[in-house]
C-alpha cells in the first residue's frame, strides 16, 4: 500500500534533484566549489523540507551532524543529499543522484532515488516491476568507478560476470532496478545514507538486497556504515553470494 510518506519521499528527492539541475546549469569554473555548493544547498532544502512536513521524526543526512536522539526515534529519514558528487562536478556525467529514505520502527519503509540528469525517480511511490532476466547469458555486474571491490576481477572469472563501473551507488542500484545490470556489489565501507534509499527501492521492486554475506541490511545504527552491499536479481543471489564468498 502506498502512503503519504512514499509520496514525500519521491517528491523531496525530485525537487532536489530539480535544484541540482538548476544549480549545475548556473555553471563557474571551480567544480570543487560547485560540488561543495551542491552538497550544502540540497541538505538545507531537504532537512528544512523535513522539519516543515514531518516534524516530529529525526534526520541522518551525509551533510548534517548526527544527533544521538535518532537512536531512540520511532522514524528516521535517512538521506544523501548529493549521492555522487565527484561526478555531479564532472560535465556531462549522469551518474550522480539524491536519496531520501524513511526508516519506521526498525526496517525501511519508503525511499526515493531521483536521477536528475537521466530525468528519472525511482521510489516506494511507485514500484517498478521486476526486470526479466538478460537474455545474453552474461550478468552485468556494476562496481565503482573509483572504488571498486578488490575481489570483483576474481568474482567475474568466476561467474563469467562483464564488469561495469557506475558513479554514485544510487545510479549503481538503478541500473539493476531497470534491467540494464543484473547486479550490484560493493565492499569497502559505505553508510547509511548511501544505500539506504536504493535498498528500500530495489527490494520494491522485487529484487533481492544483503550484506556480501547473506546478512540484512540494518539502518539506524549506532555507527551509520554499511560496510558491503549485494543489490541483485533475486534469481541470482544464492549463486552470487556462494560466489563472493569463494573468492574473498
Amino acid at each position: 500500500m502506498i502512503s503519504d510518506d512514499d509520496r514525500l519521499a519521491a517528491d523531496l528527492a525530485a525537487e532536489a534533484g530539480r535544484r541540482l539541475l538548476a544549480l549545475r546549469a548556473a555553471g563557474g569554473d571551480d567544480a570543487d566549489v560547485l560540488r561543495h555548493a551542491g552538497d550544502r544547498s540540497s541538505h538545507e532544502f531537504l532537512t528544512a523540507e523535513l522539519a516543515r512536513r514531518r516534524p516530529g521524526d529525526a534526520v541522518l543526512s551525509e551533510e548534517g551532524a548526527d544527533d544521538p536522539a535518532r537512536l531512540a526515534a520511532r522514524r528516521v529519514w535517512i538521506v544523501d543529499p548529493l549521492d555522487g558528487t565527484r561526478e555531479f562536478g564532472e560535465p556531462g556525467r549522469t551518474d550522480w543522484a539524491v536519496h531520501v529514505a524513511l526508516w519506521e520502527d526498525g526496517d525501511l519503509a519508503a525511499g526515493a532515488v531521483a536521477l536528475p540528469a537521466q530525468g528519472q525517480v525511482l521510489s516506494t511511490a511507485d514500484p517498478v516491476a521486476p526486470p526479466p532476466p538478460s537474455t545474453s547469458g552474461t550478468i552485468r555486474l556494476v562496481v565503482s568507478r573509483s572504488r571498486p571491490p578488490e575481489f570483483v576481477t576474481r568474482l567475474a572469472g568466476r561467474t563469467g560476470a562483464e564488469l561495469v563501473p557506475l558513479g554514485s551507488a544510487g545510479a549503481k542500484a538503478a541500473a539493476v532496478i531497470r534491467g540494464s545490470a543484473e547486479g550490484y556489489v560493493h565492499d569497502g565501507g559505505q553508510y547509511e545514507w548511501d544505500s539506504a534509499a536504493p535498498v528500500a527501492v530495489a527490494l520494491a521492486a522485487g529484487l533481492h538486497a544483503s550484506r556480501i554475506d547473506g546478512s540484512k541490511l540494518s539502518y539506524n545504527q549506532p555507527a551509520p556504515s554499511v560496510p558491503d552491499i549485494l543489490i541483485c536479481q533475486a534469481a541470482l543471489a544464492d549463486m552470487l553470494l556462494e560466489a563472493i564468498s569463494s573468492v574473498r
